[in-house]
């Protein structure tokens, strides 16, 4: 057996006082990819950072190459060879993509940096992901998923004998998670150890050589890849049976419309659409990524210009603007829930209640309303929390999501549009949201689904709207919903499969 590069032995960490890791075995193997599994707060996350040289363990060892290590934080496991991909953007998005991926680390001649060599190793590794993205463009100026692919650039520019990747896929398209599935693999091939993480069981069980599942801050399964089904992965991390992943659909809507949208048009990136929804009904907007879902939703939300007309329960809203979609009952949860849906560094409770205008009055101002919405977010949307202090990029992303949607609803809106729903959440949690979705509609409030995710889309919507290139390119309902019928309208594709 190949003598492990990188391992933990009997690792404990606390915080706090509070344990959450007990006692983990971990072994990296050079040409190996090892997938760690879990739910959202299982313990994952602390053990990379162990790894990577960002957390020390409260107790056991960390050993590189067989011998014991302290790495003097993540810059000395770098320096060992150790490189983590963080699933939190670790970029400074004022600088370029070249500047980014050579921060700290500059090539030279002599006193001055070398710029010409920097672009072109640059262009080097984002073509080996094959990705067109200019070195000099500002990184602020990128979408989500071309910042992820900058950050695994990065770490690619490092040379890594071990290589941590967290959630590297959670927000790349499908075409973009092949590409780096395959350079993944190609990277075993050359004698890299990788730690891969990934909520996708279909993409651990493409991957991975061995798997390591925790629960609960405890490893409750190892070994082979190839001995363990998706079915049997995802019983390991949650502890039961996970058969009934949705829940059945609220009854059908009934004829009351409570959201109507004519000619809306963003821009030039969407649109002109028009369509309405009932109340209590479950409409998706489904599509490739880029047929301009999440730009219509954040056009009509006023996030981004645009025009067109749209009344709520029959009253016309003034102005396309946040404040007037937020008056008249509109809540949006966005896609990038750390970037621009919840403020990091704020404890929960301030988080939970900055914007919210609803029966808790202008709470920010009043500290026993804070603690009385948080205390209801905690019991209504299972929000699990180790200190109600903590901040909220202290919490897991399942529970970073459930935060996020009790902070909308908490200004009672009639109509909520949530855009990916469950990217980057484990499938206990993605369980959760969907029947969290289900009682919204149930409860006679209209919900708008942007999803990437094909199964979501049919398991979760009464009616689906497919956009292709900016606009509404079909309607389906009922028993017209699949993914055939899906792929095909976003596609273009005739009858005959040829493009329309």
């Amino acid at each position: 057996m190949i003598a492990p590069v990188l391992s933990l032995q009997a690792v404990r960490r606390s915080f706090g006082g509070i344990e959450v890791l007990h006692g983990a075995d971990l072994e990296l193997r050079a040409g190996e990819v090892h997938a760690l599994i879990g739910e959202n707060g299982a313990g994952k996350s602390t053990t990379m950072k162990i790894l990577g040289g960002y957390l020390p363990p409260s107790s056991g060892q960390v050993k590189l190459d067989g011998a014991p290590v302290r790495f003097a934080g993540h810059r000395g496991a770098e320096a060992a060879g150790v490189v983590m991909i963080h699933q939190e953007f670790n970029l400074a998005e004022p600088l370029s993509v070249e500047e980014n991926i050579f921060l700290g680390r500059e090539l030279r001649r002599g006193p001055f940096l070398d710029k010409r060599a920097m672009r072109a190793e640059a262009r080097r590794l984002l073509a080996e992901l094959d990705c067109p993205l200019d070195p000099c463009r500002r990184v602020a100026d990128l979408s989500v998923s071309d910042k992820q692919m900058v950050e695994i650039a990065k770490a690619l520019g490092r040379e890594a004998r071990v290589l941590i990747m967290d959630e590297p896929t959670a927000v790349l398209t499908r075409r973009e998670t092949a590409v780096l599935l395959g350079l993944v693999a190609r990277l075993r091939d050359r004698g890299t150890a990788i730690l891969f993480t990934s909520h996708k069981l279909d993409e651990v069980a493409q991957v991975a050589d061995r798997v390591t599942v925790l629960r609960d801050g405890a490893v409750v399964a190892a070994g082979p890849a190839a001995d363990m089904t998706e079915d049997e992965m995802a019983r390991a991390m949650v502890g039961r049976e996970l058969s009934d992943l949705f829940p059945p659909k609220p009854p059908a809507p009934g004829a009351e419309t409570v959201l109507s949208v004519e000619g809306l048009d963003v821009e030039g990136l969407a649109g002109p659409a028009s369509f309405s929804l009932c109340r209590g009904e479950v409409l998706a907007l489904a599509g490739l990524v880029g047929a301009g879902r999440t730009e219509l939703m954040e056009g009509m939300m006023g996030l981004r210009a645009a025009t067109g007309r749209i009344e709520v329960a029959g009253q016309a809203l003034p102005r396309l603007s946040p404040g007037a979609a937020r008056a008249a009952g509109i809540a949006y949860l966005t896609e990038d829930r750390k970037g621009r849906g919840l403020l990091l560094e704020k404890p929960l409770a301030e988080n939970l209640t900055l914007l919210a205008l609803g029966r808790f009055g202008r709470p920010f101002l009043d500290k026993a309303a804070e603690a009385r919405a948080l205390d209801e977010a905690i019991g209504l949307y299972d929000i699990r929390l180790r200190d109600r202090r903590m901040a909220a990029g202290q919490l897991s992303g399942g529970n970073q999501q459930k935060l996020l949607l009790a902070k909308v609803m908490l200004a009672e809106p009639q109509v909520v549009v949530i855009d990916e729903p469950t990217r980057g959440i484990d499938i206990g949690t993605k369980q959760q949201i969907y029947g969290l979705i289900a009682v919204l509609a149930a409860s006679g409030r209209s919900v708008i689904v942007v999803s990437s995710e094909l199964p979501e889309v049919i398991g979760l919507a009464h009616r689906v709207l497919v956009m292709r290139r900016g606009a509404i390119a079909g309607a389906l309902e009922g028993g017209e919903i699949g993914e055939e019928a899906i792929l095909r309208l976003a596609m273009g594709l005739d009858e005959g499969g040829r493009a329309a």
